[in-house]
């Protein structure tokens, strides 16, 4: 293997490219697969409340267990609880054993970036790559994602919706939860990373990032997608022939944008790319309550878009810069839960937000509550730098 750990980051993004690929036909076909096998909306609503908590919770446990067994042999067992996922949905029928299939954090209703793999993959990640190529190495990381499940969620186009077509996907799905379970155990031990008496250590410079990210979240439940393709079509008229195009050219830009992300952070800084990149984008969005027409609308929310993600790579690599080797997992982790907590409250949000949509209101509660966090960010961090930062 190149000392450089390039084969360890190629197999690592293999496991992250083809998750990613479950993941983005699972979100499109999950609801409609429940409700076919006889779960009632309250259950499925339950279903998917459980694979959202479970998606942020799990990379606790899942840190610990790196810090126990090791970090290929955890990623070994996430991919396997992916594949009795797959199965459970496949071929169960009991409502029950459906409404469990969400307890394994793997059910892929959540980001791709949330789960008991984000943490561990995260960590081996800031070991495979050099200080000098981190930023761009989770720049790639997250692009990986990002195209590969819009890649998933295109991939339903294809195919008719029979009961067979649902077997099939799901099949597919924990075949794929095997194949990842498959490339951890073929990296070499550098992935491992040095040893730390404590997974959980290093609270004080989290702490404040975690209630930052956590602001940012709550902020990000006024101004899902779903809440503002509904505004678009109270405001505007605009029907699904022009939602569908539209939410793909967002998924395309967002993509692009973490290459461009991790570029950016290796001349400005990591702290500079995420405020810099995500504070105009916030902008943007306010702006979007203005806008007088359709084209005016969608110009400003693509031009949002292209930007919002760009914090994405560069608050990852942050993280795990910011804390010693063995306690990145635990770093990824803890952040990434206070996140997903905050997000649990989206749908609650949301239903208040669409009840106002036509008055913009998402955007200017959304907006402003993420501004306040851009701003707070760039206050509190502008003079913490990572360890791989001069």
């Amino acid at each position: 293997m190149r000392s450089d750990g390039l084969a360890d980051r190629i197999l690592l993004l293999g496991a992250r490219g083809a998750r990613a690929f479950a993941f983005g036909f699972s979100a499109v076909l999950l609801g409609v697969h429940l409700e076919r096998d006889g779960l009632s909306p309250a259950e499925i609503g339950v279903t998917l409340g459980i694979g959202l908590a479970a998606a942020s919770l799990t990379g606790l446990g899942s840190a610990l267990l790196a810090g126990r067994i090791g970090r290929r042999r955890t990623l070994f067992l996430i991919g396997v609880a992916m594949a009795l996922t797959g199965v459970d949905l496949a071929l169960s029928r009991q409502p029950a054993l459906l409404l469990l299939s969400g307890l394994t954090g793997m059910l892929g209703a959540a980001s791709v970036d949330y789960g008991p793999f984000a943490a561990v993959e995260q960590a081996v990640l800031a070991e495979t790559a050099t200080p000098g190529g981190r930023n761009r190495a989770f720049g790639r990381y997250s692009l990986t994602g990002g195209l590969f499940n819009a890649a998933g969620g295109l991939s339903t186009a294809f195919f008719a919706g029979t009961r067979a077509f649902f077997l099939l996907y799901f099949l597919i799905y924990a075949a794929i939860g095997l194949l990842t379970a498959a490339l951890p155990l073929a990296m070499s031990s550098r992935v491992e990373g040095e040893p730390a008496p404590r997974v959980f250590g290093s609270f004080r410079p989290l702490a404040g990032l975690a209630a930052l990210f956590a602001l940012d979240s709550l902020g990000g439940g006024f101004v899902a997608n779903a809440v503002i393709a509904y505004w678009l079509h109270a405001r505007f008229g605009a029907g699904p022939e022009l939602l569908g195009p539209i939410f793909a050219g967002v998924a395309i830009l967002q993509a692009l944008s973490y290459e461009v992300s991790g570029r950016l952070a290796d001349r400005i800084g990591l702290v500079n790319t995420m405020v810099f990149t995500h504070l105009p984008s916030n902008i943007l969005l306010l702006l979007v309550a203005f806008a007088p027409s359709l084209p005016w609308a969608v110009g400003l929310l693509l031009a949002r878009f292209a930007l919002s993600q760009m914090d994405v790579p560069a608050r990852q690599a942050y993280i795990v810069s910011i804390v010693p080797p063995g306690e990145r997992a635990g770093a990824v982790a803890m952040t990434g839960a206070v996140r997903g907590v905050a997000m649990s409250f989206g749908p609650a949000l949301a239903g208040v937000a669409i009840g106002a949509a036509a008055f913009g209101f998402p955007f200017f509660a959304g907006g402003g509550l993420k501004v306040i966090y851009d701003i707070a960010l760039y206050a509190g961090f502008r003079n913490r730098r990572a360890e791989h930062e001069t």
